[in-house]
């Protein structure tokens, strides 16, 4: 499949799949407790929603097509009118695309749920010892648990929430969250970022290496520091830690130029959500100048092994489902493989990357 095909075909299936809803994931929050109404609004406004408006906003950035931007807006609108679910660390994704929406197109509505959620990440989102953002979702408490997904999922809107609405300090705490979860998650040896962290038994868990949670800090890390800057103490300090990380990206990249879901061990499977996520967070960084232009190989690479893993109707193959920690290894290998909206939203964000590379002659 040719790249514009590629993209369109992704762009097609990623705009259905965010008014799907997870029947799956429905029937499991009715098995926790929670009301079916209650349910159905999670399994339509959560973390898989965001990263997918993400890719869509980052796309239209691209390519300029309004009616991207029309759509999006729709999709906002409707969603809050139906009504949004409770408030938690995943229901906070969706709101780090809508702030850029909001600038473009202002609604009354928009501005009010936003200032609104900005606030209760600030005063009252349930925190971990020395106040970090405890990983607390639809499904479990998680106490005491900094996890890797959550500079993504609500530190990022937290930080463009107080430049939008001028409070430092939201990015303050944004600039916090990222070193005590640095501090925690980093794994110093190999520079990757393990999955999670407890402070109760102070160990991270299984010590796994998760693919696409070492994804979401390979995009995080530039993202933040096109908000925040790049040449402050803090920012320098960003770019040794994603450089550690990257470094370790190119030596367990697979034969085929892809990744597996713990990165370290080729007896675990293939996956396509990180792999995507690391050749997009990798070229963000190098035309950002963060990272050097030797990296680019390491996207030349991955780049048609990418493509083979789009079905002509825009599916994502091989990406894995939500993924909980896992008290063993095992537990990340046996996820299974579902199309999702953020392995759509990776892809195209990753495939448009690489065909702006190629054009421009870096690969």
């Amino acid at each position: 499949m040719n790249t514009d095909k590629a993209i369109a075909a992704l762009e097609d299936n990623l705009k259905g799949l965010l008014f799907v809803r997870d029947e799956s994931y429905i029937e499991n929050l009715i098995s926790l407790g929670w009301g079916k109404d209650e349910a159905i609004k999670y399994a339509t406004w959560d973390w898989p929603h965001g990263i997918g408006t993400y890719g869509l906003y980052r796309y239209y950035l691209s390519s300029g097509r309004e009616e991207v931007l029309d759509y999006l807006e729709k999709w906002y609108m409707e969603r809050i009118e139906f009504g949004l679910p409770g408030k938690n660390v995943n229901t906070v994704t969706p709101l780090y695309a809508l702030t850029y929406i909001q600038e473009k197109r202002p609604h009354a509505e928009f501005e009010r749920v936003m200032r609104e959620w900005a606030d209760w990440i600030f005063t009252k989102m349930t925190r971990t010892e020395y106040g970090g953002i405890q990983h607390k979702h639809a499904e479990c408490e998680n106490s005491q648990e900094l996890w890797d997904d959550t500079l993504f999922m609500t530190v990022l809107f937290l930080c463009r929430a107080g430049i939008l609405f001028n409070r430092p300090e939201y990015i303050e705490e944004a600039r916090y969250q990222w070193l005590l979860h640095q501090k925690y998650l980093a794994d110093n040896r190999s520079g990757l970022w393990f999955h999670a962290w407890r402070f109760d038994k102070r160990d991270n868990f299984a010590d796994a290496l998760w693919g696409r949670g070492n994804a979401w800090i390979t995009v995080f890390v530039p993202e933040m520091l096109e908000l925040i800057g790049k040449d402050d103490a803090f920012s320098r300090f960003m770019v040794t830690v994603l450089q550690d990380q990257v470094s370790a990206i190119e030596r367990y990249q697979d034969a085929s130029g892809l990744w597996h879901t713990l990165i370290n061990e080729d007896t675990s499977y293939i996956e396509t959500s990180a792999s995507a996520g690391f050749v997009y967070g990798i070229l963000r960084s190098v035309r950002l100048g963060v990272l050097d232009k030797k990296y680019l190989s390491v996207c030349k690479k991955a780049y048609p092994a990418l493509l083979n893993e789009i079905k002509d109707d825009g599916t994502v193959a091989n990406v894995s489902y939500g993924t909980n920690v896992g008290l063993d290894l095992d537990h990340y290998r046996n996820i299974p493989l579902r199309q999702m909206p953020y392995g759509q939203s990776l892809m195209i964000l990753a495939v448009v990357e690489c065909e702006k590379a190629e054009r421009e002659g870096l690969f």
